[in-house]
């Protein structure tokens, strides 16, 4: 089982999403560390290793009695003066009771064997988790800081259109359109003594016109194209304060990344630049079956019953006799009176002893105690499968929804992608409004956030899948 452990170690690096053997920023990289330095899966490892040494401990035979005593005044005896008396005995449990107890304790080891592999497994799912999450939050910072760019062009072009909008002639033309009604009705109204009179008030009427539609459209336009300007300095404003609340998430998601790893809170986390989809190889409908056989915990629970049956049935033998041989030596002077021919020959005394278990309670006791554990752990087993089976379904619907997710918000991506870019072009030459521009870029942002999350959210899900079905995976990515 210790070969097997080791090779175990070498395998679980491989769990679930392997990435890159080499590379400082993969995933693997990560939790090769993580499986040599996490303190919960030393701790459970050395709980193994401690459940295997109780095996040769249980296996043995009690150790012999060896009893001396010696006479201070040697014991006048017939054939002699007995000087001291050594006796052993060694005590033999009923058959099979050695067998049941290394049983019984081999199986023990092998539940702690299932809990190691239970904790490093959570290990990998949780490090890969949270390392999905800091890569969705890194793609966001990307994201707004490609928007900052974005909306920085922007307000150069808005800055354009306002400083062009005064000297580009727009009022005047806006004078001029106001300017033919009142001149064609002086000259239809004008005759003979009045034609001078009518000129002079059409002429009025003109300079009239002017002041009042350039004057207020021109500072509307104006006001209109610095309120473009100002408004975009609001956006990126609020960009650049969303990048530092995501740089202080990813500080926070670093921290808890590197206590899995059990080194330092600060320690630089090396992120890829984009997070790329996993491939689920198992198909969903063998999922089910996949996890109740290879789960680690299920495992734990079945060997701890098996272990149990083991110790019902080594209590049960207890119950009856143990049988101890032993030898009981005599050591004897000679006796100067004594003319028996046996005088000065020590004694040698071969002796059996028989232990009488007649105090059944607590032998009963020790079998109902058993039988209590094995019923605690049969509610056990079935409380778990039914716990994994719900996270069996959360987890294929989380797999579910995420590709639906994918799919749509690369979709809308791509629209909004081709709108934002034919508002810009429209926006550049005067024929777009600012606010439809920033709504479309608006979705295109939003939809760029949720399409990260919705990587991150299947990467997690395919991770939670393998994680139930503890699945290796040995292949590169």
């Amino acid at each position: 089982m210790r070969n097997n452990l080791f090779l175990f170690i070498s395998i679980c690096f491989y769990l679930f999403p392997s990435i890159s053997l080499y590379s400082q920023d993969s995933l693997f990289h990560y939790l090769e560390i993580a499986g040599k330095n996490n303190p919960v899966v030393l701790q459970r490892f050395a709980e193994y290793q401690a459940a295997l040494e109780k095996i040769p401990q249980v296996g043995s035979l009690p150790d012999p009695e060896l009893t001396t005593g010696i006479f201070l005044s040697p014991m006048e005896l017939v054939a002699g003066k007995q000087v001291a008396d050594i006796r052993l005995m060694q005590m033999f449990p009923w058959f099979g009771v050695l067998k049941n107890a290394k049983d019984e304790m081999g199986l023990m080891a092998k539940a702690r064997f299932e809990s190691f592999r239970d904790a490093k497994v959570q290990l990998f799912f949780e490090l890969q988790r949270t390392w999905y999450y800091m890569g969705k939050i890194k793609q966001n910072i990307r994201i707004s800081e490609e928007n900052i760019n974005l909306l920085r062009t922007i307000e150069r072009l808005a800055i354009v259109r306002f400083k062009a909008g005064p000297s580009g002639g727009s009022i005047p033309q806006l004078g001029s359109a106001a300017l033919p009604s009142p001149v064609q009705g002086s000259s239809s109204a004008s005759s003979g003594m009045n034609k001078m009179g009518s000129n002079e008030g059409a002429g009025a009427a003109v300079q009239g016109t002017i002041p009042m539609a350039a004057n207020p459209m021109g500072a509307s336009s104006g006001s209109s194209g610095l309120a473009d300007v100002y408004r975009l300095r609001i956006e990126i404003g609020d960009l650049q304060y969303n990048i530092e609340l995501l740089k202080n998430q990813l500080l926070l998601a670093s921290a808890q990344f590197n206590s899995y790893l059990n080194r330092p809170q600060a320690t630089v986390v090396t992120l890829p630049d984009s997070l790329t989809t996993l491939n689920l190889e198992l198909p969903l409908s063998a999922i089910s079956d996949s996890s109740l056989t290879n789960n680690a915990m299920l495992g734990m629970l079945q060997y701890e019953r098996q272990s149990l049956e083991a110790r019902k049935q080594m209590v049960t033998k207890m119950s009856y006799p143990m049988v101890g041989f032993g030898l009981n030596y005599s050591l004897i002077n000679t006796n100067e009176m004594s003319p028996s021919p046996m005088n000065g020959k020590d004694m040698l005394m071969p002796m059996v002893t028989v232990t009488l278990p007649i105090y059944r309670k607590k032998y009963k006791a020790m079998r109902n105690e058993a039988d209590f554990l094995k019923s605690a752990n049969s509610q056990n087993y079935k409380a778990t499968v039914n716990s994994l089976q719900t996270e069996h379904y959360q987890a294929i619907q989380l797999y579910q929804d995420a590709q639906r997710r994918l799919k749509l918000y690369a979709d809308q991506v791509q629209l909004t992608s081709q709108s934002f870019d034919i508002l810009l072009k429209s926006f550049s030459s005067a024929n777009a409004a600012l606010t439809d521009l920033l709504r479309v870029r608006q979705q295109m942002v939003d939809y760029e956030y949720k399409k990260a999350e919705a990587v991150a959210d299947y990467n997690t899900s395919v991770a939670w899948i393998k994680k139930l079905s503890c699945e290796d995976e040995k292949g590169t990515k």
